[in-house]
């Protein structure tokens, strides 16, 4: 059975961190994730729900479509 809690859990479970210390989540593997606590959602889903209860992670992506790329970012002016 689905929980709510899992959402949040799933997400912070895709973030990946780059060599350079950038944290970075793609739509693609916040989905995956997501499968593993039984959400079935699709890549739009996956980015409407991390703009709205995402708020430093930025939208890097550099071709068009669904599978997204979010980078997290300082709120104060830096990266």
């Amino acid at each position: 059975m689905a929980r709510r809690d899992d959402i949040g859990t799933a997400f912070d479970r895709a973030v990946k961190m780059s060599p350079k210390g950038k944290r970075t989540v793609t739509t693609v593997d916040f989905v995956a994730e997501l499968k593993k606590v039984n959400w079935d959602w699709s890549l739009k889903q996956a980015n409407e729900w991390i703009e709205n209860y995402t708020h430093n992670f930025r939208d890097i992506s550099t071709q068009e479509g669904e599978a997204r790329t979010f980078f997290m970012f300082n709120p104060n002016g830096g990266y």
